[in-house]
């Protein structure tokens, strides 16, 4: 048995000798110290080239991000979404983060200062609560970061929040109006709106004429509707005018607006068209002179005047009055007439010379002037 053993130990000793006595194959060598050990290969490989991001693109358009919240019961916060349904009466609070907030609210708010509504600014947010809510209240709730340099802001377009909210009253499909009756101006040149909104989100609206009695389509070419807005007119003409309702159905009920009278404009937006008269151009001493000052605009363009006259230097006693009118001008055209006169009475020598009329709306301001002399 050991004399097998020991055969078996020799026969393994040569075996290892004559591997280990072997020349390495001829297309390998060994590898010098710090030789690249990747195998080389004949494949052809496409260059890939990085894609690069157009910094210009990105750039131009800063992400907007929402800064409302809505705080909930006990304490809890939520981003409110675009359009929030609530019961009348219920409290509404928003908050803005951000140590300069500016908010927009309903109209109706504003104009009657109304004590329901509160808005603060804190450290680092702004607030705004609304208590005791009610169907005039639905509309829009916006706020927005301000950068501000000294007593200078502007608005940061990238730190925005907003949410529409309908407050549900019983009994008031349509936010409530303070009037019975309203005038919408038709110009040819811009958008008009039938402003029919309604406090129910699921509501279905339609349009009328009172005479003919009829319901007038809104198929979203000519006219559509827009729940936050009304009934919009994307090209008004002459054919539109008239008087005109609103009709609300929502949960088997139905309910009628008020009336709305459409007046058709003739006179295009722009720069007060301004005209100057005097009651004459050459006056004696003692006399009494009147200067007029026209304008012929848009029905709900204000207009405003100023005078520069001979006599304001030395403080020269004069009366100014303005008024205005809605005149029609055939083919049912509206137009508004505001005018300014100037008197000046017993008329002396510091009195002669040019009355100059400056007359100004939202678009920008027109000026005249006229001579008069002593005679």
């Amino acid at each position: 048995m050991k004399v097998w053993l020991l055969l078996g130990l020799l026969l393994v000793l040569e075996v290892l000798e004559n591997v280990a006595g072997q020349d390495p194959p001829k297309n390998k060598r060994p590898k010098e110290q710090g030789e690249n050990r990747i195998k080389p290969t004949n494949k052809k490989v496409k260059p890939k080239i990085p894609k690069i991001k157009d910094r210009d693109s990105a750039d131009s358009t800063p992400k907007t991000q929402s800064i409302m919240m809505q705080v909930m019961e006990k304490g809890r916060f939520q981003k409110p979404a675009a359009t929030l349904s609530l019961m009348a009466g219920q409290t509404v609070e928003l908050r803005c983060k951000g140590s300069q907030i500016a908010w927009s609210y309903p109209e109706y708010l504003d104009t009657f200062k109304d004590s329901r509504l509160s808005v603060k600014q804190h450290e680092r947010y702004g607030q705004l609560t609304l208590v005791n809510s009610t169907a005039a209240d639905t509309g829009e709730f916006s706020c927005w970061g301000q950068l501000c340099d000294g007593y200078i802001c502007r608005r940061d377009e990238t730190k925005t929040g907003s949410t529409y909210i309908f407050f549900t009253e019983k009994g008031e499909l349509f936010v409530p109006s303070p009037s019975y009756f309203d005038v919408v101006y038709l110009n040819p040149d811009r958008q008009a709106v039938v402003p029919c909104r309604v406090t129910v989100l699921s509501a279905k609206v339609t349009l009328h004429r009172e005479f003919p009695a009829k319901e007038i389509p809104a198929n979203g070419t000519d006219i559509f509707y827009d729940m936050k807005r009304g009934f919009v007119y994307l090209q008004p003409h002459s054919d539109h005018q008239g008087v005109v309702y609103c009709k609300a159905e929502a949960g088997g009920k139905s309910q009628i607006s008020i009336k709305y009278q459409l007046l058709y404009v003739e006179v295009p937006s722009g720069p007060p068209s301004t005209t100057i008269l005097a009651s004459s151009n050459k006056v004696k001493g003692g006399d009494d002179i009147s200067v007029l000052c026209t304008v012929l605009g848009e029905p709900d363009v204000e207009v405003e005047f100023r005078w520069i006259f001979p006599g304001q230097k030395d403080e020269r006693p004069v009366a100014i009055q303005d008024t205005w009118r809605l005149i029609h001008r055939g083919r049912g055209h509206t137009t508004r007439i505001s005018q300014s006169i100037i008197t000046v009475e017993d008329f002396e020598t510091i009195d002669a010379g040019y009355y100059i009329c400056t007359a100004q709306n939202l678009r920008g301001q027109t000026t005249v002037a006229t001579t008069v002399e002593f005679s």
